[in-house]
């Protein structure tokens, strides 16, 4: 194919659809991997600032795993390694119920959760030492503390690195591709394919990877203004 010509690609039902499922599933994949990433963060971050010194070290070990080998690797792990090791009912089930994109979200929400605790590790020491004893005054334990006192302080000290941490996981949801599952990445390169319009298609996902990066900036912004103001109050 000679020339540029965006509308070829865009008015082609087929592939328009092909690239409209395939940026549901990224956002799926996404939002899925983050919720995942923040839930285990905050258990993650608890656990090691509980009294009990091994779970510390545990997750001190989950980070440096998580952190020292590739997403990639750890994806196919999931996927070739540990779902060989399931009962087959289980197989078979998760092969009926999309087990790429389960894998999928396991493995990029796994592995997102250790920098996100480590992100919430370094806000919460940014919370002057002065307002855990404030919460303990006010008959809070320790669980209580953390709840309504110290962690939406180091929510706040911590949003910039989460926000980049929430992009990073955004564009690394294009690493299951390599495992099977149909997000953006994988349904341009069909497209891509079958229209013999590189150029096209890799710009139509070069866009839309930049919107949607750009679209978690700006709600980061927002919430850091917001926080900002709360906390000047």
């Amino acid at each position: 194919m000679h020339g540029f010509d965006l509308l070829a690609v865009l008015s082609n039902p087929d592939f328009a659809r092909m690239l409209w499922r395939g940026a549901l599933v990224t956002l799926v994949v996404a939002a899925g991997s983050w919720c995942l990433a923040m839930s285990l963060a905050l258990v993650l971050l608890s656990l090691r600032l509980a009294p009990v010194r091994i779970g510390d070290r545990l997750v001190a070990a989950y980070v440096s795993y998580h952190r020292n080998v590739p997403t990639l690797v750890q994806l196919m792990l999931w996927y070739f390694g540990i779902a060989s090791l399931l009962p087959d009912a289980v197989q078979y089930w998760l092969n009926d119920h999309g087990a790429e994109t389960i894998y999928g979200i396991l493995g990029l929400g796994l592995c997102q959760a250790a920098y996100f605790s480590e992100d919430l590790r370094s806000g919460l020491r940014a919370v002057p030492p002065g307002q855990a004893e404030a919460a303990r005054a006010l008959g809070h334990g320790f669980l209580g503390s953390l709840r309504y006192v110290l962690m939406p302080q180091a929510i706040r000290n911590a949003l910039p690195a989460l926000v980049n941490h929430s992009v990073s996981l955004f564009k690394n949801s294009s690493l299951t591709m390599a495992i099977g599952v149909s997000e953006l990445t994988h349904a341009v390169k069909e497209v891509e394919n079958l229209s013999f319009r590189t150029f096209e298609t890799y710009l139509i996902a070069t866009i839309a990877y930049l919107a949607v990066s750009l679209v978690i900036m700006g709600v980061g912004a927002v919430l850091q203004w917001r926080g900002q103001v709360m906390g000047a109050r």
